[in-house]
C-alpha cells in the first residue's frame, strides 16, 4: 500500500509560481515506480519541485488540500476497479481549489475521454509516451493558466468538436429505449427483462448503439447521448 506524501506550504496557503519562481507539483498515479521516475526527471528542472505524491483519489484529495500545489500531474486510471477514476478526481479538485492547474498524463487517447477531462477541469492532456521536453513545457503552461495538449490529444479534441452531429435519426426506436435503460445503469440482462427481450438481443442493441455513437464503452455512449440530447 502506497501512502500519500506531501510537504511544503500549509493548508490554504498556496505560494504562487510568480512569487517563488518554482512550480510546486503533486504527482498522482497508482504506480509508485512511475511516480518515482517522474519525480527524478522533473526535479532536474530548476523551476519544478515535487511537493507531494498520491496513489488514489482519496490520497490525492488529502495531499492537494494539505500542500496546495500549483499543478497536479495525474493519471486517469487510479485503481483496478475504475478505468476513469481520475475524471472524478479532476472535477473534485477543480471545484475545490480555484486556480489549480490540472494536467492529465495517461495512456488513454480516446477522443471523448479527452473532452470529458477538459470538461472536468483539466487544463492540459498529454499521453505517457510524450518526451520530457514536451511534458515540462506542458507543466509550465498549465501553471500559468494556459492550456497544454500534445499533438495527439489536441487532434482528439478537434475531431470530437468537429464530429458532433445529431444521432437521433440514426438510432432506431428500440435502440433509444435500450439507451435510456443503459443510462440508468442497467446490465444487458436487466435491459432484456425490462423490454421482454433476451440478454443476447439486448447486448446486440448495445453494440449497435456504441457503433452508431462512435464510442467504445457504455459510459461513453451515455455521455455522447446526453451531449446530443438523446437522453
Amino acid at each position: 500500500m502506497t501512502s500519500a506524501t506531501g510537504l511544503g506550504t500549509p493548508i490554504g496557503q498556496r505560494s504562487t509560481t510568480r512569487e517563488t519562481g518554482v512550480i510546486r507539483l503533486v504527482l498522482v498515479d497508482d504506480h509508485a515506480i512511475l511516480r518515482q521516475g517522474l519525480r527524478s526527471v522533473l526535479e532536474r528542472e530548476a523551476d519544478l519541485q515535487v511537493v507531494g505524491e498520491a496513489s488514489s483519489e482519496a490520497e490525492a484529495d488529502a495531499v492537494v488540500s494539505r500542500v496546495a500545489p500549483d499543478v497536479v500531474l495525474m493519471d486517469l486510471k487510479l485503481s483496478a476497479s475504475s478505468e476513469y477514476e481520475g475524471l472524478s478526481l479532476c472535477a473534485k479538485l477543480s471545484a475545490a481549489h480555484e486556480g489549480i492547474g490540472l494536467l492529465v498524463l495517461t495512456t488513454f487517447l480516446d477522443d471523448e475521454i479527452v473532452v470529458r477531462a477538459v470538461h472536468a477541469g483539466a487544463k492540459g492532456y498529454v499521453v505517457k509516451d510524450v518526451d520530457t521536453t514536451e511534458l515540462v513545457r506542458a507543466i509550465r503552461a498549465v501553471s500559468k493558466g494556459e492550456s497544454a495538449f500534445d499533438s495527439r490529444s489536441a487532434a482528439a479534441v478537434v475531431r470530437s468538436l468537429n464530429g458532433r452531429t445529431t444521432h437521433r435519426e440514426r438510432l432506431t426506436s428500440r435502440e433509444l429505449e435500450v439507451l435510456r435503460l443503459l443510462a440508468a445503469g442497467l446490465s444487458n440482462a436487466k435491459i432484456g427483462e425490462k423490454l421482454y427481450i433476451s440478454g443476447t438481443t439486448a447486448k446486440f442493441h448495445v453494440s449497435n448503439i456504441l457503433r452508431k455513437l462512435e464510442v467504445s464503452r457504455r459510459a461513453e455512449a451515455v455521455y455522447a447521448a446526453s451531449k446530443s440530447g438523446l437522453i
